[in-house]
């Protein structure tokens, strides 16, 4: 796998469109729900029709626990599948988990599963896995996936007083055998269970492409803010949701990411670097992209920027106190520094994803896109319009270097996951 490299000339133009809806990066494979004793298990009714909605088969196995707080029942109405309960002959943590499923001819196909997850998972069965002791349903499906190198992701939830140093060494057992650990979040009092969709993100990191594999990925995303005084500011009605979409799409991908903005994630699979204004964004892209080295050449850190952002054209000197109401005011603004100009200037190398907003469309829009592209040497240029500006949904013109221009409509998901299918071959 390889970033797009910049071609030296011409080619003619080759447009396409793709209407977008949720991606299916989970079809075709088969996952099953481990359910365990905590009130947290109510939760998986959402988990499992998060991962349908992905394309996922969802085969629930439930501890005689976790069937005192929700009933088997509502897990076969929300998974579609008879949940598994008791033990039998049929050995079924083998057949899904130790390497001897079966195809629809009979044919051994190894495991059945391609991944298990239990979520929840309470203190006593992290103990229990860590510790080798396949006394329950959910314990001997983790045992037999380990033993067999099936992934494996659990999602701890108990009370807070519970997630002791005892259990997250456990944990840290769990992960040296290669066992993905999403969450808890503390709060509250409790340990409680990681949200949904990073439950999912985690799910589909495990099972993705992972082109980005190996690969650092900087992102900036969301408005910038220049303050006028303590209390005012002056800014855009960029939401951040394009940065953050396109955050989670590389985390997905493999790649360790890290997201420059005024917002706040919240997700452990992403590194975060909060800035308010167009200088600390510029000062905090740059310091994290590298120091020059020997011979006045930069150390690359990373190896793709994306710069989502709508960074702040012009700043003012702000007042150091609350300006008062009521009259009339003046403000004198002067230009911010060009994050992509400082970029190049350092890093002539490295590989650039820009975005361009105008209020026009069509030929226009994507006309000054290429501009932008040509003069900052970019890999790749995405176009918008202000119309999409803020929106849960765009849609957006993708400029590659070759010409090549794709349209996309769809969710910031969807649209995330069109650009890096062309930043990256």
């Amino acid at each position: 796998m390889l970033f797009m490299k910049q071609t030296e000339q011409a080619e003619p133009i080759e447009r396409t469109t793709c209407d977008g809806a949720l991606p299916e990066t989970l079809a075709g494979r088969t996952i099953v729900l481990g359910i365990t004793g905590s009130i947290a298990a109510v939760r998986t009714i959402e988990l499992a029709h998060e991962l349908i909605r992905r394309g996922a088969v969802v085969q629930a196995v439930m501890t005689e626990s976790a069937q005192r707080i929700i009933h088997p029942d509502a897990i076969e109405c929300a998974t579609g599948r008879r949940p598994i309960t008791q033990w039998t002959g049929k050995v079924s943590w083998v057949e899904y988990c130790g390497g001897s499923g079966v195809d629809g001819g009979g044919n051994s196909s190894g495991s059945a599963a391609d991944l298990l997850l239990i979520a929840p998972c309470t203190a006593s069965t992290i103990g229990k896995i860590a510790h080798a002791i396949p006394d329950t349903l959910v314990s001997i499906f983790a045992t037999t996936a380990i033993g067999a190198g099936v992934p494996v992701v659990i999602a701890p939830a108990m009370h807070g007083s519970m997630y002791s140093p005892l259990v997250r060494g456990n944990i840290d057992v769990l992960r040296s055998h290669g066992v993905v650990v999403t969450g808890p979040v503390i709060e509250e009092g409790k340990a409680k269970i990681a949200e949904t969709r990073d439950i999912v993100r985690w799910v589909e990191r495990a099972l993705g492409d992972v082109s980005l594999a190996g690969r650092r990925v900087l992102i900036t995303g969301g408005a910038t803010a220049e303050p006028i005084d303590p209390v005012r500011m002056i800014t855009s009605r960029a939401s951040g949701r394009m940065g953050i979409a396109l955050a989670h799409e590389a985390f997905r991908r493999g790649a360790d990411v890290t997201l420059v903005h005024r917002g706040n994630v919240g997700f452990s699979g992403i590194s975060e670097i909060y800035v308010e204004t167009a200088r600390e964004m510029t000062e905090a892209v740059l310091g994290e992209l590298g120091i020059k080295g020997g011979h006045g050449m930069y150390d690359e850190k990373y190896d793709l920027l994306i710069s989502a952002a709508a960074i702040s054209d012009y700043t003012l000197d702000p007042s150091a106190g609350k300006i008062r109401s009521g009259s009339q005011l003046t403000l004198t603004l002067r230009p911010t520094e060009k994050l992509l100009e400082a970029v190049r200037d350092r890093h002539p190398d490295l590989v650039v994803v820009g975005f361009k907003l105008e209020t026009d469309g069509g030929d226009a829009l994507t006309l000054r896109a290429k501009e932008a592209m040509d003069r900052y040497g970019l890999a790749t240029i995405v176009a918008n319009n202000v119309e999409n500006m803020g929106g849960d949904e765009g849609e957006v013109w993708i400029i590659s270097k070759n010409n090549e221009i794709c349209h996309v409509r769809g969710t910031k998901d969807v649209v995330a996951g069109a650009i890096f299918d062309r930043v990256v071959t």
